[in-house]
Formats: C-alpha cells, structure tokens, sequence
C-alpha cells in the first residue's frame, strides 16, 4: 500500500535536512513546533519513522541512547561520544563484503549491518 504524502511529512523531512546533526526525534520536534505549534509529537514521531521507512532518511539506531535521524541515506557509519551523545559521520570506505566474510555458526541469512563507533569528540576532550 502506498502511503500518501502528507504536509505533516514533509515538515518533519525539511526540518531533519535543516538541522543535518543526526537529531533526536525530540530535538526535530522542538525544531518543528517552533513553526508549527499546534503539530503534535507523536506525528513527528511517527512520520520520522514513516520517512525512515520509505528511505528519505536514515534512522540510526544508538546503544544507550535515543535513536537519531540522519538526511544522509547513503550507507556510512557513525561515532558517538560517550560523554554529551552527538553521533557524527565517521569518514571511512563501507566495507561491503562484511556479510560475506563472517563465520556463520548460527545458520543466520546476514542483510546489511550498521556500525556505531564509540568515542570522545574534540569538544568533550577538551573539558
């Protein structure tokens, strides 16, 4: 079933490309209602996940911490500082033939694999 686009959607989409930081759904949400304040945040929440789905944008899921949402939905990995949580790109090649190479003990059928890095960021190194 096709879903239908929704100015809703393409509120959520513009706000996720303007702040470009791997935002929280609660950091797009103060951004949205800033503008729109009667937008309520279970459609945020939800057309995130809508436009995560249909390969808009990218949801990055995070170990401890909320999932982010990224306007890059090109395959790449993340770092995340384990001091303030920022998740940031980390410039590397995607290793493509990672599924190919683990050893399958489990008889599982590997898809796709993301990486989250863990890390200090300049600005928490410094403090």
């Amino acid at each position: 079933m096709e879903r239908r686009n929704t100015i809703q959607r393409d509120i959520v989409l513009k706000a996720v490309r303007s702040l470009g930081n791997h935002a929280s759904a609660d950091e797009i949400y103060a951004c949205v209602s800033k503008d729109y304040p009667s937008i309520g945040k279970g459609t945020v929440y939800r057309n995130l996940n809508i436009l995560a789905e249909e390969g808009e944008i990218r949801k990055v899921e995070i170990p401890e911490g909320p999932d982010r949402f990224d306007h890059n939905v090109g395959k790449h990995y993340h770092v995340t500082c384990i001091k303030c949580g920022k998740v940031f790109d980390v410039d590397m090649e995607v290793l493509t033939d990672l599924e190919e190479r683990i050893r399958n003990k489990n008889g599982m059928i590997f898809l796709d694999h993301d990486i989250v890095f863990k890390g200090l960021c300049p600005n928490c190194q410094e403090n």
